[in-house]
This record gives C-alpha cells, sequence and structure tokens, in this order.
C-alpha cells in the first residue's frame, strides 16, 4: 500500500509540473529555451516509469508533455532555420524516430542524423561515385598521354615544350607563376604566340593559339591539340592537389605530357587507365651524376656556384646578412619574394654578379641554375603543421638542382651538420609511391540544398571517397573564409568564388583586406575598392604591399570591378624593384 501511495505521490507532482513549466516556458525567453527542452525531455523520461502503473491520468500527462515538447521544439527549429537560412520541416526531421526526438532533442537529430541522411542523398545526385565521370565531355574523347617521370634537373619538361611549340594550340600547366612567366616568355621569342593567365595577371597575345597559365587558372571548358602538365608529384599534396587532380581528369586535349617525379607514376597510370586513356612512360635519367661531400660545411668554405639551402626566410636572410658583412654577394630566394624579384636574384647568379645563392625550398621546383653544390644548412623544416626531417623525395628534388651539363659535369650535395648519412640514405633510397590524388569541392556543391555552404562543404570533407586513390584536400582555408564572411550573408555562388582567391587567409593583415573589399563592394555598394597603399619601407612592408596588390587585382578581375590593370602591373614592378634594392642592402 505505502508502495502505490509513492507511486501516486511522485505522478501527482510530474502531473502538477506540467502545468508550472508549461507557463514559465511560453513565457521564455529563445535562449533559455534549451534549457526548458532539456527539461521537459527530462520529465518524459520520468513518465515512463509509471506507464504500466495502472494510472488513469497517464496518457494525458504524457500528451502534455509531449505537446509542451513539440512546442519549444518548434520554436528551437525556428531560430536554427532563422540562422542557416535552411527549411527543415518539423515532421520530416521526427520522421519514425521519436524515441531519438525525446533521448536527445529534436536539433540533435537534425544534425546527428536528418542532414547526414538528407546530404548523403544529395551528394550522391550531385557527385558521381568516380570523381571522372564529373567530366563527361573529357572521357568521350580518345585521349593519349605521353609521362615524362624522372629526376630533378633531366630535361623532362623541356622535351614536352619542345612537342607543345609544334601545335597549332595548347596549354602549359605550371605550379608557379614564375614558371608559367618564363614559358610564356620562351614561346613568344621562339615565334609561338602565347597567352599568360595566372591568378595576378592576364596578358593577352594577338593571334596566340597557346596559353601559359598557373594549373589553378585552367579553362576546362577549353578544347587544346597538346597539353603540359608539369611537376604532377603536386597532385598529393593536401592543399593544392585538387588543382592537378582536375586537370588530370577535365583536361580536353587528345594529346597530354605529363612531367614530374618516378614516385607518381603508379597512381597516374592508375587514374589514366581508369579513364580509359592511352598513355606512355619515358623515364629520364640524370646525364650529370650527383656526389656527397662527405665532411660537414663550414660557411668558410663557400665558393661561386655554392647555393645553400635553408627551410625559412629569416634564415635566409641572416645568412645572406652574414656574407653581404664580409664583401660577399648572394642572391637569396623565399617563397613571400615576388617572381619578378626572384628573377632579378636569379640573374644575378647566372651572371656572376653574386657569388651564391641562399634559398629555401621555393629552389625545388622547375628553374634550372648553374649550381655546383647544394648545402643543406639545416635538414629540418616546419610544414605548417609540425617541425619535421625532409623527405627522401624533397632531398632529391633540391639536391638535384646541382650540376649543369656543359658547366659542372658533377653536382654535389652536402650538409652544414654532421648528417652525411641521412643525407646519404635519401639519396639512394627509392621514394615512397604517390598512392592517393587530392580532389577538391567543384560548383556542384552550390546544387546542394538545405545547408549552409560552410557545413556543406565541411560534410563533403568528411565523407569517404569509395575509390580509395582520391581523398579529399584540406578545406581549413576554405572554412576560415566562409566564417568571416558568414554574416554577410552573401548569395552561395558568391561566397563559392570568394573562398577560391588565391591569398594567404591566415596573414591577419591580408584576411582584413580581403574582408574590407567585400563589405565595400557587396554590403557598401561601391563600384570600387580601394587601392592598396604600402604600409612602410621595411622590406616585411613592402613584400605584404606586393600581396595586397595581388589580392585587389584578383578580388577585382574575379567580379569583374572597374579597375586599372595597368597600374597594378607598373606598381607590381615599381615594388619588386624596392625589394630586390632592400635585399641587396641588408
Amino acid at each position: 500500500m505505502k508502495k502505490e501511495q509513492r507511486i501516486r505521490r511522485d505522478f501527482d507532482k510530474l502531473r502538477q509540473q506540467l502545468s508550472q513549466i508549461s507557463y514559465i516556458a511560453r513565457q521564455s525567453k529563445d535562449s533559455n529555451l534549451w534549457n526548458h527542452e532539456a527539461s521537459v525531455r527530462k520529465k518524459i523520461k520520468e513518465l515512463k516509469n509509471y506507464k504500466d502503473k495502472q494510472l488513469k491520468e497517464y496518457d494525458a500527462v504524457l500528451s502534455g508533455y509531449l505537446a509542451l515538447l513539440d512546442e519549444i521544439s518548434l520554436r528551437l527549429l525556428r531560430q536554427y532555420n532563422k540562422k542557416k537560412g535552411t527549411d527543415y520541416r518539423f515532421d520530416e526531421i521526427i520522421g519514425r524516430d521519436i524515441n531519438g526526438y525525446i533521448s536527445s532533442g529534436l536539433i540533435s537529430v537534425l544534425v546527428t542524423s536528418h542532414i547526414p541522411k538528407l546530404m548523403a542523398e544529395e551528394f550522391s545526385k550531385n557527385f558521381p561515385e568516380n570523381p571522372k565521370d564529373e567530366y563527361k565531355i573529357a572521357r568521350g574523347l580518345q585521349r593519349n598521354v605521353i609521362l615524362h617521370l624522372g629526376e630533378t634537373n633531366t630535361g623532362k619538361t623541356y622535351q614536352a615544350i619542345e612537342r607543345l611549340k609544334q601545335a597549332k594550340t595548347g596549354v602549359y600547366l605550371a605550379p608557379l607563376r614564375i614558371l608559367a612567366l618564363e614559358n610564356y616568355e620562351k614561346l613568344n621569342h621562339e615565334g609561338v604566340p602565347c597567352h599568360l593567365i595566372t591568378g595576378e595577371e592576364e596578358i593577352l597575345v594577338e593571334d596566340a593559339g597557346h596559353v601559359c597559365s598557373t594549373i589553378e587558372k585552367l579553362n576546362s571548358d577549353h578544347v587544346y591539340e597538346v597539353a603540359v602538365i608539369d611537376e604532377i608529384q603536386m597532385i598529393a599534396n593536401a592543399q593544392r592537389g585538387q588543382a592537378w587532380t582536375r586537370a588530370v581528369l577535365s583536361l580536353q586535349c587528345k594529346e597530354i605530357h605529363i612531367c614530374g617525379a618516378i614516385n607518381a607514376k603508379e597512381l597516374i597510370t592508375g587514374i589514366l587507365t581508369d579513364c580509359g586513356d592511352t598513355f606512355k612512360i619515358i623515364e629520364y635519367k640524370r646525364q650529370t651524376p650527383l656526389e656527397i661531400i662527405p665532411e660537414p660545411f663550414s660557411l668558410r668554405e663557400a665558393v661561386k656556384g655554392d647555393a645553400l639551402v635553408a627551410f625559412s626566410k629569416k634564415h635566409v636572410l641572416d645568412l645572406s646578412k652574414y656574407f653581404q658583412d664580409r664583401g660577399i654577394k648572394s642572391s637569396v630566394i623565399y617563397g613571400d619574394l615576388p617572381p619578378e624579384v626572384r628573377r632579378m636574384q636569379y640573374r644575378a647568379f647566372i651572371s656572376g654578379d653574386s657569388k651564391i645563392l641562399i634559398t629555401t625550398d621555393a629552389i625545388g621546383m622547375g628553374v634550372n641554375l648553374p649550381i655546383r653544390r647544394i648545402i643543406f644548412m639545416t635538414l629540418q623544416k616546419f610544414d605548417g603543421e609540425e617541425i619535421r626531417y625532409i623527405t627522401s623525395q624533397e632531398v632529391k628534388q633540391i639536391g638535384g638542382r646541382a650540376g649543369r651539363k656543359g658547366i659542372y659535369d658533377i653536382g654535389y650535395v652536402g650538409v652544414s651538420g654532421i648528417e652525411q648519412q641521412f643525407l646519404t640514405e635519401n639519396l639512394e633510397t627509392e621514394d615512397e609511391p604517390l598512392t592517393q590524388a587530392v580532389l577538391g569541392p567543384s560548383e556542384a556543391i552550390l546544387n546542394i540544398a538545405g545547408l549552409p555552404l560552410k557545413e556543406k562543404l565541411a560534410l563533403w570533407s568528411t565523407a569517404q571517397e569509395k575509390l580509395n586513390y582520391y581523398r579529399k584536400m584540406d578545406v581549413r582555408d576554405y572554412l576560415l573564409i566562409l566564417e568571416n564572411i558568414d554574416s554577410y550573408k552573401l548569395p552561395e555562388a558568391i561566397a563559392y568564388q570568394l573562398m577560391k582567391l588565391p591569398f594567404d587567409v591566415n596573414d591577419i593583415e591580408l584576411l582584413n583586406c580581403f574582408i574590407g573589399y567585400v563589405e565595400a563592394y557587396f554590403m557598401k555598394g561601391q563600384k570600387e575598392i580601394s587601392k592598396p597603399v604600402p604600409s612602410g619601407r621595411l622590406l616585411s612592408d613592402q613584400e605584404k604591399y606586393y600581396q595586397k596588390l595581388n589580392l585587389y587585382y584578383s578580388f577585382s578581375k574575379c567580379f569583374r570591378i572597374d579597375f586599372d590593370p595597368g597600374w597594378v602591373y607598373a606598381e607590381r614592378a615599381k615594388t619588386s624593384a624596392r625589394i630586390n634594392k632592400l635585399l641587396l642592402n641588408l
């Protein structure tokens, strides 16, 4: 009897609380709804203890609590839809998952179950199971691919460019702006009219049938007779690799030349076979052998033709200052340097005006210089995530720049520390084969309804590819951009273009400049955006100004904003000259 009385007493308490909780919840501000929703769900779970106790009021009390939960959940859903710009419906979210709704709440069911299921269906509609099938026109062509694979400094790209020159129309896709620029000049100088298109400039030449371009600027809708893709091993790069994957899959071209490291062979031939392309492999060997310098290098031993490799701008500039203080001229190369300045520095080294070259791993791609010895000042680098030892591929890519046929018939590689054994092992060992090409999100993501672009992108990036030789790119930079423009509620097509603009999103000053352009053009309706101005005369100030000029150009070009490209080109040239002068007088 006492047990039945206790059950009745506890149940009556729950029954009496219903009206009290209901009143408080209906009067509550939206910010407190989460707490009330959790409280009601807790009471419903407690009520289930009395389901089989033959209490007449049970069904009515439970129905009251469920109705209150529905009312609060609807308000929460309206909040969510308003904030996210979505239009999810209450009944569609719950479906048959009443238990999940009661145990964890409507928004939890929405985020953990309903949205992923809905998005999975949408993604499968818009993104084919095999990435190659996204490019139907290219799949309809019988493409023949010539793979030029081998070590650094072996003439791979030279041979491909020679074939490109013979075609009526063609495209050279470069990993760096400076390489696109050099081949643009080479083709035009040799009587092959050629355009230059990069994220920083567009120089159109009358009657040109050829284009030299950075790989991200590939026009996949254009048809070419011959195409050249350079540095194919970049296809595995977590952030930029997606541009190489897109080029390999999408090029509308019957003859494609792909150049790069030998460790890309298995991956690329697998993708080409899957695409139904025919291919031929040409492997290249060095004609100038490499030898390890047996003793640790000392700065006092630097001689003409040496290239000293460090892995940070500060280290490069410190070394340059060391030699300048001793009356020894040096050329310097690092990632922040504009291409025009790199060329000035290269020319000083080639002409002999500079005795030595001091560089980061930026030397690893493209330009062939008269280098006798490559000296690693360190064998560790910060790769954006951690400090690590460089890989065997990086050792070969950089070390392979030593030696130049007809000038230095033997190339030498050394290290300033006592790690000759590490150097020897990594030069002699076979590189780990590349196993996965990196994919980026195409514009098809805009066709998916029901979720903001930022969340669609996050879901896309975590979805597992069904083919194990593809993986998703690192989308953190894209997400950072979308997070910073989220409050502007821009159309998705605009947000998609903004997130793909080429600039360092992790540089606060550049990011603020970018946000200023977004506010001026899209929110305030200004017809033009403000030209950047230099903030000082230091080397770092001039480098930052150059980067702002690039952002100003690419933003204006992307959204067809009225601006003067000639002013940008002239200002970049003047800034490059100032940077070069500062480097000569550190």
